[in-house]
């Protein structure tokens, strides 16, 4: 089933993708600051905003516009600089932790089922 792209629709997957980068740009300060807490209030963050954008728009188009904020910022923040430093820390395992466990949140998130997807069936409950 196909919904139609209305203008409000778009809007919100603008606002969806804004809210990525932003969640991206601080699950990146956020990582590395606390080591085993960071990397998982980065990941609850990204979790939260994934489902969130998968409840309020119905499809999995609302996990994709937020997921592509997020590795974009992901991305810019991970290109070295000129002067060949990066612009945030970038080392260690958490940065890898934040990366898979992002691509994980987001697939879990855009293959969720809503619970009023299932077929209704006509017959009584059986007690």
């Amino acid at each position: 089933m196909t919904r139609a792209w209305t203008a409000g629709r778009i809007a919100a997957l603008l606002g969806l993708s804004a809210a990525g980068v932003l969640t991206g740009l601080a699950g990146w300060a956020v990582v590395d600051l606390w080591f085993p807490a960071g990397v998982a209030l980065a990941l609850l963050a990204l979790v939260g905003l994934f489902l969130g954008g998968r409840i309020a728009t119905g499809t999995g188009i609302g996990v994709a516009a937020p997921a592509a904020g997020w590795f974009l910022a992901y991305v810019v923040l991970g290109v070295p600089r000129p002067e060949g430093d990066f612009l945030l820390n970038s080392s260690g395992i958490s940065m890898y932790l934040y990366l898979l466990g992002g691509t994980v949140a987001a697939v879990m998130c855009a293959t969720l089922r809503n619970p009023f997807d299932r077929p209704v069936s006509a017959a009584p409950s059986a007690k």
